[in-house]
């Protein structure tokens, strides 16, 4: 399951459909991975997760603009937040 939630490959809205479906069923089988189990922690983590991505990009020499909206952008917000603190 893990494995498929980060080897999926993000590109479209249907993709991105497919990924959120794998992140809630990681969270329902592997509860102990995640950081922010609840919905207030998990929806504080995403949004500041969404302001550091950038940075995590830059660190990782990702090409990767931040600022332009993109299907796997939304994906690396979502997977990041699953364990932010």
């Amino acid at each position: 399951m893990v494995n498929q939630l980060y080897a999926l490959k993000v590109t479209d809205r249907t993709s991105f459909i497919k990924f959120l479906d794998l992140l809630r069923q990681d969270l329902l089988q592997h509860p102990e991975t995640w950081e922010n189990k609840t919905l207030p922690y998990f929806l504080e983590a995403l949004a500041t997760y969404t302001e550091d991505i950038q940075g995590y990009y830059d660190n990782t020499g990702a090409n990767v603009d931040a600022g332009k909206a993109a299907w796997s952008t939304f994906a690396d917000i979502f997977k990041g937040a699953k364990v932010y603190e």
